[in-house]
């Protein structure tokens, strides 16, 4: 079968720096048979001459909309607003099936142009995501919290490396270490999140579903820190509501790695809505017991290098499938159609 054409097209959100292939993987589907383009990029990670050099051909910013018929355009985040009409497949994070705002415009763009949207979070298998941010969002949501707490997060937040923030963490070990609790700890987030508080030598608490089926809300309100990393596709229990910030509780920092801030299934419902790389953090509560959430919700553009290698690791060897819609593309496939009929 004929290999698709893949465009992988630049980000729309300025702050968002990572790439779903690097060179070195687009180098194999070329030798594999797959043409692919590479838009130009003024944010980007990776230069653009570095996929020039391994065979890429080069496209101006926003040129997908040009695409051949049948080119596949992959990309991270949100796409811009024009064209109102999408008849492109398209292989990115949607956010479009749980309620969220702005996931019927999103469909309907698809609905009114015939494209398909292939969203990267739904390809599965037996029901398990097998291409995810998930590690280094942990990382990097723990990270921040821990320097929050610290007193270390005041301003914005831009991105680094991961050598940078690690030396960060260790430089400002207090005497007597946080407690902390990782909400979804068995997951790819979770685990991220438990690596990066062991090197900013915080003292973990795990939590997975058994955990929380019967919630101790007074053992969580006692945590100095709480990283949500739970995906959850119904409403439930929710971990931290309005009603928990005028309470007596130890906690102070809330690193929401999920993220489903306008979702029906929101755990944290203390607060709607995302947090920014200018104002990364939003305090509920008075002076004497705040509660200061962050709720960045592309948290792994912050470490854009490292998340990008290891997100391209593991798309690139599904892309074999792709032209039959097969493996998970066919669960990827199979949301979007239930979604726009």
């Amino acid at each position: 079968m004929t290999k698709p054409h893949l465009w992988i097209r630049a980000e729309a959100r300025p702050t968002e720096q990572r790439v779903p292939i690097v060179p070195a993987d687009a180098a194999r589907l070329i030798a594999d048979g797959f043409t692919v383009t590479v838009e130009d990029s003024p944010t980007r990670i990776v230069p653009l001459a570095e996929y020039l050099a391994v065979g890429c051909t080069a496209a101006p910013v926003g040129s997908w909309v040009e695409a051949p018929q049948g080119a596949v355009v992959v990309g991270i985040k949100e796409l811009p607003q024009d064209p109102a009409d999408l008849q492109h497949t398209h292989v990115f994070f949607a956010h479009a099936y749980k309620g969220q705002d702005g996931a019927d415009e999103v469909l309907d763009r698809f609905r009114r142009g015939g494209g398909e949207l292939l969203d990267v979070e739904f390809l599965t298998v037996d029901g398990k995501r097998v291409v995810a941010f998930g590690y280094w969002a942990g990382y990097v949501g723990a990270a921040l919290s821990v320097l929050r707490h610290r007193g270390l997060l005041k301003g914005g937040v831009a991105p680094m490396t991961r050598a940078d923030l690690d030396d960060r963490l260790r430089s400002s070990t207090p005497a007597e270490p946080e407690r902390a609790l990782v909400i979804g700890s068995r997951g790819r987030s979770g685990s991220g999140a438990v690596d990066a508080l062991a090197v900013a030598g915080c003292t973990m608490t795990r939590w997975d579903r058994a955990d929380t089926v019967v919630l101790d809300r007074r053992a969580l309100l006692d945590q100095d820190i709480l990283v949500n990393c739970v995906v959850s596709g119904e409403k439930r229990e929710p971990f931290v509501t309005a009603a928990d910030v005028d309470v007596p509780r130890r906690l102070r920092v809330v690193g929401d790695v999920t993220c489903d801030v306008t979702s029906e299934a929101n755990l944290l419902p203390v607060n709607t809505a995302i947090t920014t790389w200018d104002e990364p953090v939003r305090r509920f509560g008075g002076a004497d017991q705040p509660l200061d959430v962050i709720a960045i919700d592309n948290l792994p553009s912050l470490l854009p290098g490292e998340s990008s290698e290891s997100f391209s690791a593991e798309l690139t060897p599904l892309l074999p499938d792709l032209a039959d819609r097969s493996g998970p593309w066919a669960a990827s496939l199979a949301w979007f159609r239930k979604h726009v009929h």
